[in-house]
């Protein structure tokens, strides 16, 4: 729970008779600028991840921030959503936190300018590269002046400066709290607001590169063709003006997590380098969860895919007693099948041995129900009501 201690169910079961005051609150605290203490405060509660339970590291911190300053929030987020509508300041190179964006859009944009140039023979370097806590180090002076650029009502601009202005957090375990910590940087974790202002300040990352740039949040990757005259000069002044932007706006690069991959045949597999760094040459890379390969086959994605399903199918079967369909089947449908379908309008198997490895998951969840073991796979898939997975992306394509 957020440190105002209130539960999102409270306001809504109590929406009739709060709506008013809240009403009245909000418009004051945008009119005076004045924003609240709790709502500038976030409950920090350490998530356990994996590992040994003693190093710090090994946890995620997720931030709980007030229900109610959340409402003014979304609020606010609306009106400026809007105005970068209205006013075509939306960033097409971004995906994410973007209204129908998603990462599928962005492999299926990026992926299909890649494929054009090499099935004419071509060839093209990708430089995938990574921020060091990007959320976090948004200085915040740098990006009021982004706010403050896009012609914004004055009184957002200001509300959103007060709000981040003397920011506290305080980790909670087990009721226990920790003293208070100022924030001095970065888009509030766990806010509404967050996502969108740190879509704002990273919207001109991409101005001025003549090579092909796509975006979610902060992962950021650009790729040039390289087998023509100039195209190895080009990639080299894209990453050099990234470089600049990354040094003017203060958002730095990790530069041992960026990495290069070539593709095509007649790649002449060229060196890059940033911050005087040369970056790593990869032949497999994990592209917003899917993996992508030097020769652009999906074998490794669907391995990866059918390996992820069947453990979560194994915990199913294991963790639950009954064979009913009517316990199983929601299972798998949330807990196993979405492994199977991730991104699959980007990766669809194309080969028979791939089909079937992600075919052989569902034939294995549909013979885990009571009475149908003894069934064919497709009386089985008929008894419930189902589609192949072939079928269903046939169905989805369509």
């Amino acid at each position: 729970m957020g440190p105002d201690g209130i539960h999102p169910k409270l306001l809504k079961e109590l929406s009739d008779v709060i709506a008013k005051p809240l009403t009245d609150l909000f418009n004051q605290s945008l009119l005076t600028g004045v924003v609240p203490e709790d709502w500038k405060l976030a409950n920090v509660v350490p998530i356990y991840k994996k590992g040994s339970r003693e190093e710090s590291g090994n946890y995620r911190p997720v931030s709980l921030t007030s229900v109610v300053g959340k409402l003014m929030e979304t609020m606010l987020k609306e009106r400026i959503v809007e105005h970068l509508k209205t006013h075509r300041l939306q960033d097409q190179k971004q995906h994410g936190f973007t209204s129908g964006r998603s990462c599928q859009t962005n492999l299926i944009d990026f992926f299909d300018w890649v494929t054009k140039i090499i099935d004419t023979g071509g060839a093209v370097d990708i430089a995938y590269l990574d921020f060091s806590k990007a959320f976090d180090t948004v200085p915040h002076r740098r990006l009021i002046n982004k706010l403050q650029s896009l012609s914004l009502d004055s009184n957002i601009v200001e509300w959103i400066r007060q709000w981040l202005s003397d920011r506290q957090q305080r980790v909670v375990v087990n009721g226990v709290y920790s003293a208070q910590g100022l924030v001095t940087s970065g888009v509030p974790q766990g806010s509404v607001l967050g996502p969108i202002l740190f879509n704002i300040f990273i919207s001109d990352i991409a101005d001025g590169i003549n090579g092909k740039v796509c975006l979610f949040a902060d992962d950021t990757k650009i790729c040039n063709r390289v087998d023509v005259p100039g195209g190895i000069s080009q990639m080299t002044n894209d990453l050099g003006k990234l470089k600049k932007w990354s040094e003017l706006w203060q958002l730095s690069f990790n530069v041992d997590k960026c990495k290069i991959m070539h593709l095509g045949r007649k790649n002449p597999r060229a060196e890059y380098r940033i911050f005087d760094t040369v970056l790593t040459s990869t032949s497999e890379e994990r592209d917003l969860g899917v993996i992508i390969s030097e020769d652009l086959r999906v074998s490794s994605q669907c391995n990866r895919a059918a390996g992820n399903a069947g453990r979560m199918l194994g915990c199913v079967g294991r963790g639950i007693s009954s064979r009913k369909r009517e316990v199983l089947m929601p299972l798998y449908r949330a807990l196993v099948r979405p492994h199977l379908e991730y991104c699959v309008q980007y990766w669809r198997p194309y080969l028979q041995k791939d089909i079937d490895l992600l075919e052989r998951v569902q034939r294995r969840a549909t013979k885990m129900v009571y009475g149908l073991k003894e069934k064919s796979y497709q009386e089985r898939l008929n008894d419930l009501n189902m589609y192949s997975l072939e079928k269903r992306r046939r169905t989805e394509e369509i």
